[in-house]
């Protein structure tokens, strides 16, 4: 059995197979002991600070309820609220936090910002949101396909839209270590990092999946167990929002393009979806839809991640008597 307690979550690049496999397991173990009304406060008296420099719904609410409903507290930071807004090095305030707190979630611009936090910080720091990375989007998506599928080594994902932005980076190394084949279809100039789609490909040879980078939605599309896209415009981006609208037009996913999928096909989505533009509501709101499940499981995988950074094997064992007939969670092969 793995022991995450004292890791921090940066990207996935730092995660094998076996540890997402826990997370995603611990999350289910977690869901059934809150299902039969035990209670269950493993975090008792732990504190996390959820340092935000862009807005959020979904990762402000399902972090701050993780952290309460594991009987811990949540802070929230408003980037503007400390002094970092006024100069205090980033490095300073990691050491300063970490005197105070149990754990650190950065929602912020530069990758290379939270790397620096957590360089410094003597707690587990988990990247909320970079114009890079986004890790817990990306094991929650999994973990929704897991879900529905019974399985994840073999099944394809297709991301269709822009391929240059954090959800698809993150997609693109979980799927390679957890053995997903994925086809990311996007126009010229809106390629994932070079450096990333390396690393992912060489994380499919171990693994022995497939990442195919192609243009054709159709190509990508066909044949897929899940379709995923996201906003044409990204947090940032706003000022190239017209050029963005032209550009992705024809990678819209509408009931002609999902007919290309498998019939029983997931419709992923990170949301916020701006309806009628990357997605239709036909879509959005049809039967093959996933999109509310993921935004709950958001919730189910931060409180796993949360429980195992803060507690680790701690945490397993805790559970054990709680979870009657079930097995502990355990790593994956």
């Amino acid at each position: 059995m793995e022991d995450l307690k004292g890791r921090h979550l940066l990207s996935l690049q730092q995660y094998n197979k076996g540890e997402m496999m826990l997370i995603f397991e611990t999350a289910t173990a977690l869901q059934a002991i809150m299902a039969r009304g035990v209670p269950f406060k493993p975090l008792q008296g732990k504190t996390l600070g959820m340092l935000f420099n862009k807005n959020s719904t979904r990762t402000r609410v399902s972090f701050e309820v993780a952290i309460y409903q594991l009987g811990g507290h949540g802070l929230y930071l408003g980037g503007q609220e400390l002094q970092l807004a006024r100069g205090e090095s980033i490095a300073d305030t990691a050491h300063v936090l970490s005197r105070y707190l149990d754990a650190i979630m950065i929602r912020t611009y530069s990758q290379a910002e939270v790397e620096e936090l957590a360089a410094n910080a003597g707690i587990p720091v988990i990247n909320g949101l970079t114009d890079q990375f986004h890790p817990c989007q990306a094991l929650a998506d999994f973990y929704t396909i897991y879900q529905k599928k019974g399985k994840l080594e073999g099944l394809k994902l297709a991301f269709v839209g822009d391929g240059n932005n954090n959800v698809t980076h993150s997609l693109l190394l979980g799927a390679a270590k957890l053995g997903v084949n994925i086809h990311v279809a996007a126009p010229e100039g809106y390629e994932p990092e070079a450096e990333i789609l390396a690393l992912a490909r060489q994380e499919a040879e171990n693994s022995g999946c497939s990442v195919v980078l192609g243009t054709d939605p159709v190509e990508a599309v066909t044949g897929a167990d899940a379709v995923y896209t996201d906003v044409r415009t990204s947090m940032g981006k706003e000022g190239e929002a017209k050029e963005r609208r032209h550009t992705l037009a024809p990678y819209q996913v509408n009931s002609t393009l999902m007919a290309a999928a498998k019939p029983d096909a997931l419709f992923l989505h990170c949301l916020p979806a701006h309806r009628g533009e990357e997605v239709t509501d036909a879509v959005m709101d049809g039967p093959n839809s996933a999109v509310f499940d993921q935004a709950e499981n958001r919730l189910h995988i931060h409180k796993a991640v949360l429980g195992l950074l803060i507690r680790g094997k701690e945490l397993l064992e805790a559970m054990a008597p709680l979870l009657g007939d079930r097995k502990l969670p355990r790593v994956a092969g």
